[in-house]
């Protein structure tokens, strides 16, 4: 299988699951949904709704296919998904900590596009 099609694949499992684990134990009034944008190679987790008179509106995680890499954008999980990503079999080359600046990825163990 395409290298892509097995990345957009993953992402969207993972998401789902991070979304049901979070779904576990949900704020009243607050939706958490992934958002999949499958012509565009972008994928959200995010939260939005009322709780307690205050707008809840947050991105969770937000993750991009560009360049044959998975570039994490936006990640506010504990574990952190380029970990999952790993664990999944995605090689360490293949992921962009695009939320460090470009002058600080080569110091993390992932890739330096």
């Amino acid at each position: 299988m395409d290298k892509l099609i097995c990345y957009r694949t993953l992402i969207q499992r993972l998401l789902s699951e991070v979304a049901a684990l979070v779904n576990r134990q949900p704020t009243p009034g607050v939706e958490t949904l992934c958002v999949f944008d499958q012509e565009r190679d972008q994928y959200l987790l995010l939260k939005t709704g009322w709780s307690q008179s205050r707008w809840v509106r947050a991105v969770t995680l937000f993750l991009r296919l560009r360049d044959g890499k998975v570039w994490v954008e936006e990640d506010w999980t504990e574990e952190g998904i380029a970990t999952e990503l790993v664990k999944a079999g995605v090689p360490r080359e293949d992921i962009v900590l695009a939320f460090h600046p470009p002058q600080v990825r080569p110091l993390t163990e992932f890739a330096v596009p």
